[in-house]
């Protein structure tokens, strides 16, 4: 089966599921569905970043500071969190991700997914799906933020990213539509 042929929950603006379309459907009728994202870091703290394959249905050969993906129909977010991160980097025997939050991701132009946000450690050496990820490496947060300004970046990572950061200062509301 395709990814475009992946089936997903179609869910309303309060992520309640209303149905159920495959997945280009989905994005090409702009219906809102359900994603993962997950920042994965090494024993040192350095983040997992890469770029995404130009082949990907969205936002092809961009860089990217999450791992993650579309949550499957009938899927939970936690389940599908453990699944894209092991399948991203290329590992198994991942502790579960820690759920931090969810908002709506909205880019006012027929894109919108809810997006659960979580973290991992992983301490295992990766080998990211050729097929989803062109290039990576762990890299310190302040070469992140430096890159930030200079690559071009998947704006619903950059979406969930700013959230991240403003949930770690103690923004108590990163819940947002």
């Amino acid at each position: 089966m395709s990814a475009a042929d992946e089936i997903l929950d179609i869910v309303d603006d309060d992520d309640q599921i209303i149905g159920r379309a495959p997945r280009g459907e989905a994005y090409a009728r702009g219906l809102s569905h359900r994603c993962v994202f997950i920042e994965a870091r090494d024993a040192t703290g350095r983040l997992f970043v890469h770029r995404r394959t130009p082949t990907k249905l969205v936002f092809p050969s961009l860089y990217d500071m999450f791992v993650g993906g579309v949550v499957g129909a009938g899927e939970p977010y936690d389940t599908a969190a453990l699944r894209e991160a092991e399948e991203e980097l290329g590992v198994t025997g991942l502790p579960q991700p820690d759920f931090l939050f969810k908002f709506r991701y909205d880019n006012g132009v027929g894109q919108s997914w809810w997006s659960a946000v979580y973290e991992v450690r992983c301490d295992l050496p990766v080998q990211p799906q050729a097929e989803e990820v062109a290039w990576h490496d762990f890299l310190p947060e302040a070469e992140v933020e430096r890159r930030l300004a200079e690559w071009e970046w998947v704006p619903d990572g950059l979406a969930a990213y700013e959230r991240l950061r403003a949930y770690r200062m103690g923004n108590s509301r990163p819940v947002s539509s």
